[in-house]
C-alpha cells in the first residue's frame, strides 16, 4: 500500500453536500482494476475515479490525464459528474492543461474536452452511441415500472453515450418528482426521467436517474452523462432551447443544477460547479 492524494468532491452544486459526491484518487498508478473496484465499493459512493498518466496514444492526441471511472460493481467508459469532479480535483491539486482553451481528459469513450466557464467547468458531450426511439416493449415496461400509464410517457429515446440510458419524458416536473419506481420491474435498466418545469421556474426541466448499483435500483443525485444525452435528444428534437438549466436531486433533498449550452458549432456543453469537501491522503 501507498499513501495517495485524495479528494471527495461535491459536483453540480456551489453548496457543499447538496450535489453529487465523488471520490477522486489523484494517483492511481500501479493499482489493479480489482483494487480500484474494491475501494469504490468500500466508499459506498455512486462513483470513484482514479487519475493516471495518459496512454501514449492519448498523450499524442493532447490528453492531459487519463481517468478510470468506477461505480459500485463495475467500471464505466464515461460519466459526467466524475468528469467534472475529477477535473476540479486535478486543477485544485496543481494540474496544468497543455492547451490554452481546454483540459483534455482521456477515458473509456476516448478524449473529452473540458472548458472553464467562470466558477464552473463544462464538458463537451460525447457522441451518442445509440439514439432513436425505444422499443415499444421497453416503453410499456418502463411505464409499468414507474407506476404510470403508457400515455403518461409523451416522448422517449435512447440516450446512450457510454451508460445505456433509456430517456423518457413525462408531462411535468411534478409528475417526475412523484414517481416511485418498482425495482423489480426495472431491474437491470438505466432509466432517465425528464419533465418540463412550470412557467416562472428558474430551471427548465426536472431530471431523475435510476440505475442498478449495490441495490436492484438506485437513484443518482445528479447525473452528467444522462443530462448530456438528454440535451442532445431534446435540443435536436426541438423540445428544448439551445441553452437551459436542469434541476436534479430534488427528490433526494439535493439541489443539483446542470447548465446546458449548444454553441455555434453544434457542440453541447454540460456544466456545473464543484466544491471539495474532504482533502487528504488515502492508503491504497
Amino acid at each position: 500500500m501507498a499513501q495517495r492524494p485524495f479528494q471527495q468532491v461535491d459536483v453540480f452544486t456551489e453548496t457543499p453536500y447538496r450535489g453529487n459526491p465523488l471520490g477522486v484518487v489523484l494517483d492511481g498508478t500501479g493499482l489493479s482494476t480489482e483494487a480500484m473496484q474494491h475501494f469504490t465499493d468500500w466508499t459506498n459512493l455512486s462513483e470513484c475515479t482514479f487519475v493516471l498518466p495518459p496512454t501514449d496514444e492519448g498523450h499524442a492526441a493532447g490528453a492531459d490525464y487519463r481517468v478510470r471511472i468506477f461505480c459500485p460493481g463495475r467500471e464505466l467508459p464515461f460519466a459526467g459528474h466524475p468528469t467534472l469532479g475529477t477535473c476540479h480535483a486535478w486543477l485544485r491539486a496543481g494540474g496544468r492543461a497543455r492547451g490554452e482553451q481546454h483540459v483534455v481528459q482521456e477515458c473509456g469513450v476516448g478524449l473529452v474536452r473540458i472548458r472553464r466557464d467562470g466558477n464552473r467547468l463544462a464538458f463537451a458531450a460525447p457522441p451518442l452511441r445509440r439514439n432513436g426511439p425505444l422499443d415499444e416493449a421497453d416503453v410499456v415496461l418502463i411505464a409499468r415500472g414507474l407506476g404510470l400509464g403508457r400515455d403518461d410517457i409523451v416522448a422517449h429515446a435512447w440516450c446512450d453515450n457510454g451508460p445505456p440510458w433509456r430517456g423518457v419524458m413525462l408531462r411535468s416536473a411534478e409528475q417526475v418528482l412523484a414517481v416511485r419506481p418498482d425495482a423489480t420491474l426495472l431491474a437491470g435498466l438505466e432509466v432517465g426521467l425528464v419533465g418540463p418545469q412550470a412557467a416562472g421556474s428558474d430551471t427548465a426541466f426536472e431530471v431523475r436517474a435510476f440505475f442498478q448499483g449495490h441495490q436492484p435500483m438506485t437513484e443518482d443525485p445528479v447525473t452528467g452523462s444522462l443530462n448530456a444525452a438528454v440535451a442532445q435528444w431534446l435540443i435536436g428534437a426541438g423540445m428544448a432551447p439551445p441553452r437551459y438549466v436542469a434541476a436534479q436531486g430534488t427528490a433526494m433533498a439535493r439541489a443539483g443544477r446542470v447548465h446546458i449550452e449548444r454553441d455555434a458549432d453544434g457542440t453541447i456543453w454540460v456544466g456545473g460547479a464543484s466544491v471539495t469537501c474532504i482533502e487528504g491522503r488515502v492508503d491504497l
